[in-house]
């Protein structure tokens, strides 16, 4: 979703979810720099839908959908993460998202951190930040 206005001086790339918070805020889903994309805190925000699901694994899920997204626009997948953060604001839903996480990182076992805190509203129930390196050219 990023437009041609998304290359900065320096070479780095800004990329867009298409967020109307990007733009009102001041920030970018992921921003490639280099050899490295840094994909901003995504949280499982359906934006097709416009919804968010109430479950957990369900937001998990659709948090690494929506970072998958912006890898593949940056040249890269979840196969390339090399670090992680999960914020999640109940500790009793850490360990439902454990198989989610598996499917999606377990090729790549990223550096990882998890912290409890709040988020954004009380329906949000996990956000992830990710950062990948992109492929090495053969």
């Amino acid at each position: 979703m990023s437009g041609p206005d998304d290359a900065v001086p320096g070479g780095r790339r800004l990329i867009s979810s298409g967020s109307r918070f990007e733009a009102e805020i001041g920030y970018s889903r992921a921003v490639v720099d280099g050899e490295h994309v840094w994909v901003s805190g995504t949280t499982g925000y359906d934006y097709a839908a416009m919804r968010i699901a109430d479950g957990v694994a369900e937001q998990c899920e659709q948090a690494f959908r929506n970072i998958a997204t912006a890898l593949a626009e940056a040249g890269c997948t979840l196969d390339d993460a090399v670090r992680v953060l999960f914020v999640v604001p109940r500790r009793e839903d850490w360990e439902p998202c454990w198989p989610v996480v598996r499917r999606y990182l377990g090729r790549a076992r990223p550096a990882s951190t998890l912290i409890h805190a709040g988020l954004q509203t009380e329906a949000m129930r996990i956000e992830i930040e990710l950062t990948a390196r992109l492929p090495r050219a053969s």
